[in-house]
């Protein structure tokens, strides 16, 4: 399995997978899954032709779970140590969830000079915890509880979060299906402890306005209008009135987990936008 030494001796795993492939797509995934969650549009795109690479974020999957380092601007960071190890270029760069304020703030720490495109799906951005200049946001006390759940007994907690908001399960007439919810526990389960802890406040407190509003390049938002982890309202509809050059697509009765129950549609989504 291949992993990238960072400079602070993390080992971070990565996918790169059809390396003679073109253009190439980055996956960022979301709290608290890995790489795998990607897995349905990583095999799509490289059947059509299409290098693509993911990796576990520090502390998730198979990377090292440092105690330090769980911020959004140590998480660009070390995406941005990837995409120099691998000299990435011209890339459309997808990130989920968290995953979504990854790439936000990759672009707006470290530049485009790398990245012509961008998706943001079902993402944190601009900024997730409810405040005074964010009155529609989430409150705090929202985090705090999936902190003390954490704390209380994780492995619940974590079968609790797929079967019910994340994929939308606990929505009348919705078809349950237990594959995605094992799936979602066992990613969730091999992150660090720390890590995903940490992570909640890095994907909830992490103003990320300014990073949208440097990212020069097209732009598409995929959000599902029943997404009850991130609501669309202050994320995707305040984000693409932020990015320069942006265009929403919105779900109709979408989860927050688009890319698994949506996967198809996702799927032709990315290579129509990849392909414009």
């Amino acid at each position: 399995m291949p992993y990238l030494k960072l400079k602070d001796g993390v080992d971070l795993y990565y996918k790169d997978w059809n390396t003679t492939g073109s253009p190439t797509v980055t996956f960022s995934h979301g709290w608290p899954l890995n790489s795998d969650n990607f897995e349905a549009q990583m095999f799509f795109l490289a059947s059509q032709g299409c290098r693509v690479v993911a990796h576990d974020r520090r502390g998730h999957g198979r990377s090292s779970q440092p105690w330090d380092g769980n911020d959004m601007d140590t998480y660009a960071d070390d995406l941005h140590q990837l995409f120099e190890h691998l000299d990435l270029e011209d890339v459309m760069m997808v990130g989920h969830s968290t995953g979504g304020g990854e790439v936000a703030r990759f672009c707006g720490r470290h530049g485009t000079s790398r990245v012509k495109k961008a998706v943001l799906i079902s993402a944190v951005t601009p900024l997730m915890v409810q405040t005074a200049n964010n009155p529609t946001g989430t409150p705090l006390s929202v985090f705090d509880s999936f902190r003390e759940a954490m704390v209380k007994d994780r492995a619940q907690f974590f079968i609790d979060v797929p079967s019910g908001p994340f994929f939308g399960f606990n929505r009348e007439g919705a078809e349950v299906s237990q594959g995605p919810i094992w799936s979602w526990w066992q990613q969730g389960m091999m992150c660090g402890f720390k890590s995903a802890y940490d992570c909640i406040k890095a994907f909830s407190e992490t103003d990320l306005t300014g990073d949208l509003k440097r990212m020069n390049i097209p732009v598409m938002l995929l959000h599902g209008d029943d997404d009850q982890v991130v609501p669309i309202g202050p994320s995707a509809q305040a984000a693409v009135t932020i990015v320069p050059n942006g265009i929403l697509k919105t779900y109709p009765g979408g989860p927050h987990a688009l890319p698994n129950i949506c996967s198809d549609e996702v799927n032709e989504d990315l290579l129509a936008f990849l392909k414009e």
